[in-house]
């Protein structure tokens, strides 16, 4: 403990991090509150002089919004899908890691590299695996058609080549795709974490269940799921906090449309509808969407969080 007398020595050493907390972190959450609550609130004619009535006009315009409903609705998929498949496939790779000893280390690093990788440039490597290059004149002017490495795939299995992203291609196509990225991006993460736990777990519970001679089945869901419950229930929560906030993946794959050409915004989650509302200079429905957002994510964290009271085991 600090000595009272001598407390002013701590205050000093925390006002630099203090203060950058206050500007960086604290202000912009006042600031946008308060934009939110002044209705068509834009910073250009705030700038003018013109004065914002106080009322909740923005969240009843952002609510309103031919595609709000749109928006969460990707949202919401995106994170039912890929939270619940990301979180048992890490599960299932932690568990192999952990019993594998020959070349672990490097198989870590190998699952931990999409994770230090840039998002947009891993769903540029995306679009261009699922994507259909055009027809076009080769050396001699024939026609030239490229499926894609996917396709060329499911072809080779004798299947047919599907229009994944390109113009002309289905909802629930452009929807497999941004499953498929996102939870093969999630993965690193996800498996550091459970794995970690892995390893902090006595290993005289396995022991002992081998000397009662029970099945690895029942071992698996009888000691390691109940016993990593606390980095589960972390890996879940986070995973539909960063789920809600999702958008530098599918401008990585599809780009500022959000969307294939032929239906532009098709795509586009809350964290776009609120750039859009940027973009547009209507910093007050930004605001209100926002908080929105915020209301969502914190709800459905609360829900995690009473489960996990009765799920977890510390």
């Amino acid at each position: 403990m600090v000595d009272n007398k001598q407390q002013w020595k701590a205050w000093l050493y925390l006002s630099p991090c203090i203060i950058l907390l206050l500007v960086f972190t604290v202000w912009p959450i006042i600031n946008t509150v308060r934009m939110a609550l002044l209705e068509n609130y834009s910073g250009l004619k705030a700038a003018g002089g013109q004065v914002f009535n106080f009322g909740i006009g923005n969240f009843t315009k952002v609510i309103k919004y031919r595609r709000f409903v749109s928006c969460l609705k990707n949202t919401v998929l995106l994170c039912v899908w890929t939270v619940p498949i990301s979180t048992i496939l890490a599960l299932l790779i932690a568990v192999a890691l952990n019993s594998i000893k020959p070349l672990q280390k490097a198989l870590q690093t190998i699952f931990f590299l999409p994770y230090v990788t840039n998002s947009i440039a891993i769903g540029m490597v995306f679009a261009a695996m699922f994507n259909i290059v055009g027809s076009f004149y080769g050396t001699e002017n024939e026609i030239v058609e490229t499926a894609g490495i996917i396709n060329n795939v499911i072809e080779f299995f004798g299947g047919t080549h599907i229009n994944w992203i390109n113009y002309g291609s289905s909802y629930t196509a452009n929807m497999v795709v941004m499953v498929v990225y996102i939870v093969w991006n999630a993965l690193p993460f996800k498996i550091l974490v459970l794995l970690g736990g892995l390893q902090s777990i006595n290993k005289q519970y396995y022991d002992a269940a081998k000397v009662d001679g029970t099945s690895r089945k029942r071992i698996f869901s009888r000691i390691t799921v109940p016993l990593l419950s606390p980095m589960l229930a972390y890996v879940i929560i986070t995973g539909f906090i960063g789920g809600f906030k999702e958008y530098t993946s599918i401008v990585g794959i599809f780009g500022e449309t959000m969307g294939p050409a032929n239906d532009a915004g098709r795509l586009n989650t809350m964290v776009g509808f609120i750039y859009d509302a940027l973009s547009t200079n209507n910093q007050g429905r930004a605001s209100a969407a926002a908080l929105i957002l915020f209301g969502i994510i914190l709800v459905v964290t609360l829900i995690n969080l009473q489960v996990s009271k009765k799920r977890v085991h510390y």
